[in-house]
């Protein structure tokens, strides 16, 4: 790819330069000049392009995955979603994997670990839970929970429950393109639940306080799970101080209390509010980002197109897309939550963020 701008590649071919690179490719080189401009463009160029998954046309296809495979085959029985140019890596957008899973009351996946950072989003049901190295978390509607890297973790829903169903988020294809995932099954398949159910929550939910005995030596947040009612109590109090986010609307981000960090080292996450009517001015930022609606109903312009959403749907923006969300009703709010790779874009000096001018052009807010 020529480009005639000064410090841009510009060669033109000739027979003895087409000579020359098929001699380079013999020894496994080549000449930078030929795919200098690709492989360095002006821009983030992503891969991905927007998608909206759509609950209502996916949530029977994941409930007959239920009659279809078992939970001891399947290792774990998720339908996940696919960006059409991400399928090679089985990513929903950018580095990012997102999928669907089902479980029957009385189901338990077997225990393992990985070096993928991964997340749940409580969709339906009840009587959900998860072990995270011996730390039993209860789960309810539009709960967030945490599986950090490298912990053991099964998930399951109690004989008492009802089918349910939960988002994953993980990053495996980052790992794999870092080219250091590892996976590893428990020996005895199950872990043993050694710590008062739900402990994570009792020590570290209340805002402004932390235990005075005890220590946590992990880089990921002890509070393991973020319950839905506080969160969204959270959100409508704020929203009393604030006009928030030109961008974002009245957006809080799922935070490690201890260090007012990310919840894990790779992953991020947030829940947004956005009030009766609202719709936020269009940015862009380097990172990809997948949202589900948590409440309500809206829509989202992503590059250029529109995407309606009501609760339970999926969509994703990639990194650099121009987008800007809004509030379909006149008179009740809608709730955006969000999972992002953007602690590993900020720890590497990568992220950059840009607003769309009112006059069509681009002006930077944040370096």
């Amino acid at each position: 790819m020529r480009e005639d701008i000064i410090g841009r590649a510009n060669v033109e071919d000739t027979d003895e330069l087409r000579a020359y690179y098929h001699e380079l490719e013999r020894h496994e080189a080549g000449a930078l000049w030929t795919v200098a401009n690709a492989i360095e463009p002006w821009f983030p160029q992503s891969a991905s392009v927007p998608v909206l998954w759509r609950y209502r046309d996916l949530r029977d296809h994941v409930l007959r995955s239920l009659d279809l495979v078992s939970p001891e085959k399947a290792g774990r029985r998720v339908v996940y979603l696919s960006n059409p140019n991400r399928r090679d890596v089985a990513a929903a957008v950018g580095w990012l994997y997102t999928g669907l899973q089902a479980k029957n009351p009385g189901e338990v996946a077997s225990s393992h670990r990985h070096s993928a950072s991964a997340l749940r989003f409580i969709m339906e049901g009840r009587g959900a839970y998860t072990i995270v190295d011996g730390h039993k978390l209860t789960l309810g509607r539009n709960d967030f929970v945490l599986t950090p890297n490298g912990t053991w973790h099964e998930h399951g829903v109690s004989a008492e429950g009802t089918t349910c169903i939960w988002q994953d988020g993980l990053d495996i294809p980052l790992m794999n393109a870092l080219e250091t995932n590892f996976y590893e099954v428990h020996p005895d398949l199950a872990q043993k639940v050694t710590y008062p159910v739900d402990d994570s929550s009792h020590l570290y939910r209340t805002p402004g306080l932390r235990p005075s005995t005890g220590t946590w030596s992990h880089a990921y947040s002890p509070l393991l799970k973020y319950e839905w009612e506080p969160t969204y109590d959270g959100l409508t109090r704020y929203a009393k101080a604030t006009d928030g986010s030109p961008f974002d609307g009245v957006m809080m981000e799922y935070m490690n209390p201890l260090t007012g960090g990310p919840v894990m080292q790779t992953l991020g996450a947030s829940m947004q509010l956005l009030r009766p009517g609202e719709r936020t001015k269009a940015h862009r930022h380097t990172g990809s980002i997948l949202y589900q609606c948590a409440k309500g109903s809206g829509w989202s312009v992503i590059a250029g197109r529109r995407f309606d959403w009501q609760e339970r749907d999926i969509f994703c923006v990639p990194s650099w897309a121009l987008h800007e969300h809004a509030n379909a009703s006149p008179s009740d709010d809608a709730c955006l939550f969000a999972f992002n790779d953007l602690p590993t874009i900020r720890a590497l000096g990568l992220y950059r963020e840009e607003a769309f001018g009112d006059h069509g052009g681009h002006q930077p807010i944040a370096p």
